[in-house]
């Protein structure tokens, strides 16, 4: 009896008093970085991701030792709760932030963690093996629990972070979207109204005149037109949106800047405008739609708004990459062109839903929606769009995209006759 009172007692110890656990607890402390590079491999290697994407600052690698450390305190005395408020919870908690900004599901997240609990297990298995100190089995089976518990709260501070800003952003474009939908549907309406106006005009008076007739013709074919360029900018914007649901479809962009130009390339043609593609764009792989959509609305805008009295009429393509105030990196794509430009009492509204620079212009169409996507779209990726107005006139177009990793120095050459529209 005294001796089951005695093994009852010492088991009442383990969870604070282990002296494998303290030896565990050092060698995974001492292994930290290693073991970081074979988590951040195997990461890699399941979202098709390259290494230095998966953490793609100093600072965020460096979060994965210091869970590791909290997992080690953890092992070493279970008294040391995870709890809330401690900073390795607030490490793991960027991480999900990281992981949501990154495009990947809940899935790889938990695959993710799930590669962390195989290194550690198998970390600890060798690590029992070279230890030589006795231990009891209950010993090791706290410890093997404690290692459990640690990466589980780890894995769920970071999920629940990444959760809520995922029902965040859906709640958000939700509300854009019942915003747009009802916008659309009164463009839509107004514009078959006037169809439906016209054409019932032209068919209850066969003898109208010639001039009166081109005009309602006119009517049916202009307002046919914006319904069509409405329908398309729609499309576009849903693309965006599968994309993003499909998490990753990009593409380098010297190669998204040439699919634009050649969407618009008969428009231009046209128009009598120059396409110029800087023939050195920065290597650098992008959103596939967002790219497309950004770049063909400003293209098309600035078609639309070419100055018919100019000699020499063009648009000119370029981008760069550049560290913001805080560090980060962006790539800023410029469209400029030598256009009729905006009015200066015009250019604050210009990203306006349906807002129209040259509204008395009746000859140029067009929805005053394109815009309006160009920025929504970008924003929610986390950009910016805007506009400059040289003072030798015309406008520039730009949209700016955060990049999540410092750029590679090397550029793409982009054969410039070939990209030409004219």
């Amino acid at each position: 009896m005294a001796d089951q009172n005695h093994r009852t007692r010492k088991a009442s110890k383990v969870e604070i008093d282990c002296p494998l656990a303290a030896i565990l607890a050092e060698r995974l402390r001492a292994g930290k970085h290693e073991l970081t590079e074979q988590w951040l491999t195997r990461i890699a290697s399941r979202v098709s991701l390259d290494p230095n994407r998966v953490f793609p600052t100093d600072d965020l690698l460096d979060h994965v030792p210091l869970l590791l450390d909290g997992v080690a305190d953890y092992v070493q005395n279970p008294a040391a709760e995870i709890g809330v408020h401690m900073p390795v919870v607030a490490k793991a908690m960027e991480l999900g932030e990281l992981r949501h900004q990154q495009g990947f599901d809940a899935y790889e997240i938990l695959k993710e963690y799930e590669f962390l609990g195989g290194i550690l297990f198998e970390f600890f298995t060798r690590t029992v093996d070279e230890i030589t100190e006795p231990c009891e089995k209950s010993e090791l089976m706290a410890c093997g629990s404690r290692l459990y518990r640690a990466v589980t709260i780890i894995q769920q501070s970071t999920m629940t972070h990444f959760l809520l800003l995922a029902d965040k952003r859906v709640a958000e474009r939700e509300e854009r979207l019942r915003a747009f939908n009802r916008v659309i549907s009164h463009e839509i309406k107004n514009r078959i109204a006037a169809v439906l106006g016209a054409s019932g005009v032209l068919s209850e008076i066969p003898d109208m005149p010639a001039e009166k007739n081109r005009e309602l013709v006119e009517i049916v074919l202009r307002n046919a037109r914006e319904m069509q360029s409405t329908v398309d900018n729609v499309l576009l914007l849903s693309r965006t949106d599968l994309d993003d649901a499909r998490q990753h479809r990009n593409i380098m962009l010297p190669k998204a800047v040439r699919e634009a130009v050649r969407q618009v390339r008969e428009a231009a043609h046209s128009a009598g405008i120059e396409v110029r593609i800087d023939p050195l764009m920065p290597d650098i792989e992008l959103r596939a739609a967002v790219i497309e959509l950004s770049i063909k609305n400003y293209l098309s805008n600035a078609i639309k708004y070419c100055d018919p009295a100019k000699q020499e009429r063009f648009i000119e393509i370029s981008a760069e990459a550049t560290p913001t105030s805080t560090g980060e990196y962006e790539v800023i794509i410029r469209v400029r062109d030598n256009g009729i430009g905006v009015p200066a009492d015009k250019r604050e509204h210009l990203f306006e839903r349906f807002y129209r620079a040259h509204e008395g212009m009746t000859a140029i169409e067009g929805t005053g929606l394109g815009l309006n996507i160009v920025r929504e779209t970008v924003e929610s990726q986390g950009g910016r769009a805007w506009a400059e107005h040289p003072a030798e006139g015309g406008s520039v177009f730009a949209i700016a995209l955060p990049l999540r990793r410092k750029p590679d120095t090397g550029t793409h050459r982009i054969e410039t006759a070939d990209s030409l529209s004219h």
